[in-house]
């Protein structure tokens, strides 16, 4: 647990969140908007020794990393799905919401950087929450071994990087005729014109964009729905690097 940490519930907090989760057709209990409300104190306090997030205002945080990582539910039926992984989880965005809010899924949260894998396994803990693990490494390393590649109904990823990299290092993970979900900012449309070749060698194809505004955020945002038609071919993701340097 963080250290010198001391839990105390926000009811209005909690209140505001189920409000919003409402409004995109997601209905949180007493018990998950409490869960939310204690992985929200504990980012903001470790916030203070480690850069997890610029983002640390109670209604930012609920519209910007809450319910922006939630909105996918809109884009596929969670209830049909079981196993996802979540690449670039970073602060555990979208990964931990998404597992809150539907407690069922059987989810992975992968970064590369140790320090933010050791805070979300004290959330994980924290908030109870069974069949979620926080698993450190690379994704081009991790996607060549048979443990994950190809293991996953579902990959989210609000990493920020091109969508033909982050295309690279994602549907390796991913079930034949299952998907990738990609959140991305406006720029991500001119990213989707140059993805053809990409998509097309890696096995997958776009299945359906789906825009939204975030509440008090003008910027429009963006869901990409990628489905895997085939199996990636096994030279794929390249060596550690080479997915940023030189894009398919």
């Amino acid at each position: 647990m963080t250290e010198g940490f001391t839990f105390e519930e926000n009811p209005s907090f909690q209140k505001r969140l189920i409000e919003k989760a409402g409004r995109i057709g997601i209905s949180l209990s007493h018990h998950q908007a409490e869960q939310f409300d204690r992985f929200y104190q504990m980012m903001v306090e470790r916030n203070k020794v480690m850069n997890l997030t610029a983002i640390t205002e109670e209604d930012e945080v609920i519209d910007k990393h809450f319910i922006d990582s939630l909105s996918c539910a809109g884009l596929i039926d969670l209830n049909f799905v079981r196993t996802v992984i979540d690449v670039g989880t970073g602060a555990g965005f979208p990964g931990i919401p998404l597992k809150i809010a539907f407690p069922h899924l059987e989810m992975v949260l992968l970064d590369s950087l140790n320090k933010r894998i050791t805070f979300l396994r004290e959330v994980i803990d924290a908030l109870g929450l069974e069949k979620t693990d926080a698993v450190h490494g690379r994704a081009e390393d991790l996607a060549k071994d048979g443990r994950y590649r190809g293991r996953f109904d579902l990959c989210v990823s609000r990493a920020v990087a091109n969508l033909r990299t982050l295309t690279e290092y994602c549907i390796p993970f991913v079930k034949v005729n299952g998907y990738f979900i990609s959140y991305k900012a406006q720029k991500g449309r001119e990213e989707l014109e140059e993805s053809g070749k990409c998509m097309d060698t890696l096995g997958c194809s776009l299945e359906e964009i789906r825009e939204f505004h975030l509440e008090g955020d003008q910027g429009e945002r963006l869901l990409l729905r990628i489905r895997k038609d085939r199996k990636t071919p096994k030279a794929f993701p390249r060596k550690a690097g080479t997915p940023s340097r030189e894009p398919l």
